[in-house]
């Protein structure tokens, strides 16, 4: 399967596998953030993306400017690598790895976990690419990204033996979109993909589309 089919396999396991009144929760919250147009407040084509420095897996820092010093890079914002459908993206680009070497494209991912926490994504995974923590949701704020889990939403969560708290060393309970973006060696927007649903990915055809 692609990233598409494998996301909507899992969808559908999930709504048979989880309690109605559980998944009118979590439908509830994404209508929520499709209601207050979250996505329309977030960085788009065209605009240029502030430089950060963030750790990576090891606790290295790792700047975008001097990735953009090679190159175009893809940017995928994930929730927690408590995500499954955050893990199968990952998963997703982590096979595209050498078309974007191709093409002389960097990639990283971004979460608000800490350091250990990506450390456990990254070998779960087997990814080989830089995975950096963005504690406290410091640079996904600054694109547009970020929202706050409402309460009925954070007790599913925890039913679930979800400790989004215990995952980003914070009791803020906020997280980003699950954005992916191409920017080109200026720091320049040049596709953007930013779902309010977070069972949705951007189609890695897109991608490869925008870095070609």
């Amino acid at each position: 399967m692609n990233l598409i089919e494998e996301l909507k396999a899992k969808k559908e396991a999930s709504s048979k596998a989880i309690p109605k009144e559980k998944l009118e929760i979590m439908a509830r919250g994404t209508e929520a953030l499709k209601n207050n147009s979250l996505s329309e407040k977030a960085l788009k084509v065209g605009d240029l993306i502030p430089d950060f420095e963030l750790p990576n897996a090891l606790g290295n820092k790792i700047s975008l400017k001097s990735l953009l010093s090679k190159g175009s890079v893809v940017i995928s914002f994930y929730r927690g690598g408590w995500c499954p459908y955050c893990n199968i993206e990952l998963r997703a680009l982590q096979n595209l790895l050498p078309e974007f070497e191709k093409y002389n494209t960097s990639l990283i991912a971004i979460s608000p976990e800490t350091p250990d926490n990506s450390l456990n994504t990254v070998e779960k995974n087997n990814l080989s690419f830089e995975v950096l923590s963005d504690i406290d949701n410091k640079v996904a704020k600054q694109l547009g990204l970020v929202f706050q889990l409402p309460d009925d939403l954070r007790e599913v969560y925890h039913s679930f033996n979800i400790d989004v708290p215990k995952h980003n060393g914070n009791e803020d309970y906020e997280l980003p979109m699950p954005a992916t973006y191409v920017v080109n060696s200026e720091g320049i927007i040049k596709y953007a993909f930013v779902p309010e649903d977070y069972t949705e990915r951007a189609n890695p055809e897109e991608i490869l589309k925008n870095i070609k």
